[in-house]
């Protein structure tokens, strides 16, 4: 398990973070705005995972601040957008 953690190339979690928060991104300009935000809550919650179990030399741009303050920040950021994303049931996102 060692080595495979070694040979994690240092971009790599930070990039899994962006490609899944692009993601949500593209259904929120779709309109499907609600799925988006529940997948922009979801890369935060990877992001939590990735910087809880990646070690500090390979976790790249993940690291903002100590790991204990980051988890608790990327792990309550997403459960709130999730949460919230789904609770609201009416609206939508055009302006018209």
């Amino acid at each position: 398990m060692a080595d495979l953690r070694s040979r994690i190339p240092a971009a790599l979690p930070a990039s899994l973070v962006v490609a899944i928060a692009l993601a949500g991104m593209g259904l929120v300009i779709t309109q499907h705005w609600r799925k988006g935000a529940v997948l922009l809550g979801g890369a935060l919650l990877v992001a939590a995972v990735l910087r809880m179990v990646v070690p500090l030399d390979r976790v790249g741009l993940l690291a903002i601040r100590s790991r204990a303050v980051d988890v608790l920040c990327y792990s309550g950021f997403g459960v709130v957008m999730m949460v919230l994303a789904l609770q609201i049931t009416r609206g939508s996102l055009s302006a018209g």
